[in-house]
């Protein structure tokens, strides 16, 4: 096959220092990540699990209004401001 004026091919240019990686390796996939990319990726994870569970944690610990957990609090409430009325009145 003839070469065409403009052409170049691998061959031409091996020693050359611009092109001193070669096609086959250049086309190939990354094996390994970055060790800072890991770790960001695994932040990040640790950072959306925690951001989660605070948001589930604070949604379900609020108990449901109670009627009768209000009025037994009204009777502790009314029984502490009795107690402290009558220790006013004791004499000292």
């Amino acid at each position: 096959m003839a070469e065409v004026p403009g052409l170049e091919t691998y061959a031409n240019h091996a020693n050359s220092a611009t092109n001193s990686i070669p096609p086959e390796a250049a086309d190939t996939p990354r094996t390994q990540a970055p060790p800072w990319r890991t770790l960001l990726f695994i932040g990040l994870a640790a950072a959306s699990a925690g951001l989660a569970y605070a948001v589930v944690r604070a949604t379900l610990s609020r108990p449901p209004s109670d009627p009768t957990t209000e009025r037994i609090q009204q009777l502790i409430d009314e029984a502490n401001r009795l107690l402290k009325q009558l220790d006013e009145k004791k004499p000292d």
